[in-house]
């Protein structure tokens, strides 16, 4: 299967993703918020939890709190 093929079987979805806002760079960080998510369920504090995940996934502090502001964002009600 081609990269063409693969996006025209894909487009209504990735244009729905696009609405909402979605960068195919976003699905780096699903693993990042995965682990944000665990970690406040356990009661840590987000101080730490940013610290932690910094270092785990090599980005900075800023970034982390970045994608946690918008992995938490509504998507909007057309789009889903």
């Amino acid at each position: 299967m081609t990269l063409f093929e693969i996006l025209n079987f894909q487009k209504e979805s990735i244009d729905r993703l696009i609405s909402v806002g979605f960068k195919p760079s976003d699905c780096r960080y699903v693993e990042l918020y995965a682990d944000y998510m665990k970690m406040q369920r356990q009661g840590e504090k987000m101080t730490y939890i940013v610290a932690l995940l910094s270092d785990k996934y090599k980005v900075s502090e800023r970034k982390v709190y970045n994608i946690i502001k918008k992995f938490k964002t509504d998507c909007t009600a057309g789009a889903v």
